[in-house]
């Protein structure tokens, strides 16, 4: 997956990196663990969450953004996903959602489904917390200027954690199942950009509908844009039968002005 000549940064521009820190507590810093000598030997109790990092490598703070993976796993096109968006002058960081079912990676369907079924919710959002809270300890991020990006199952979390995390700045939730209950919405703080597939069979024309009702009722501000002859997983080029490149394209330069206005001036 290439970038275009107009982003601020080229990949060769981009630093990449693994992360591990726990989930739900304090996350340590380099001070923490310099001044605890048994810090190396300690069993940990919580779960640690695995990620991946990409980052513009200039000396500059930048904006983070949460990637989060769809029911597949943490792919190699979500990784393509994460350098692309660093290339647009952002700290990624992509967590493995899947860390408490051994890190799972699949290219089947049902393999997925049955994945998805096992997750817990809560705990999910936690972790995306954590990587707030770990991108906050980063000298190159700034601090609690995150937004959070997500495709498929991880869009529906996006939308999600957006109804949890107070000081989130951006959500974009590409064809994710709507929050339930709605309730939950009266809690969005962040501008959120909804991608909606025209013939997505999991999120549903209903998903879209009780989103934008949702968001008239509490005055939220959420921007729902439909590509109506597109399917579900449409931006995944790893998946030829659902992959629609102009759709992709489409809603590839809409969240990149989208997160651009949200993050003008911080």
């Amino acid at each position: 997956m290439s970038t275009t000549q107009t982003t601020p940064f080229t990949l060769e521009q981009i630093g990449t990196g693994t992360a591990r820190f726990p989930s739900g507590i304090p996350i340590p810093t380099h001070t923490d663990q310099m001044v605890d000598p048994y810090f190396k030997s300690k069993i940990p109790k919580e779960h640690h969450i695995d990620c991946l990092l990409f980052w513009p490598q200039q000396a500059d703070t930048f904006p983070g953004l949460v990637l989060l993976h769809d029911w597949w796993g943490l792919t190699g096109q979500m990784k393509d996903l994460g350098a692309r968006l660093a290339c647009e002058g952002y700290t990624v960081i992509i967590p493995n959602l899947y860390g408490r079912l051994g890190g799972m990676v699949t290219a089947n369907d049902d393999v997925a489904a049955a994945l998805l079924e096992r997750q817990n919710d809560a705990q999910v959002i936690t972790d995306i917390n954590s990587c707030c809270e770990y991108l906050n300890t980063r000298l190159f991020v700034k601090k609690n200027i995150h937004g959070v990006v997500g495709y498929g199952m991880g869009g529906s979390y996006a939308l999600r954690f957006a109804c949890h995390r107070k000081r989130l700045r951006a959500a974009v939730s590409y064809y994710g199942k709507m929050v339930a209950p709605k309730e939950l919405m009266k809690d969005l703080f962040s501008p959120v950009l909804y991608h909606q597939a025209g013939k997505d069979t999991w999120a549903t024309q209903a998903d879209a509908e009780q989103l934008r009702s949702a968001s008239a009722d509490y005055a939220k501000r959420v921007e729902i844009h439909l590509y109506p002859d597109a399917s579900h997983a449409f931006c995944n080029d790893m998946k030829p039968h659902a992959y629609d490149p102009d759709s992709s394209a489409l809603a590839w330069e809409r969240t990149a002005t989208f997160l651009k206005s949200c993050f003008q001036g911080l």
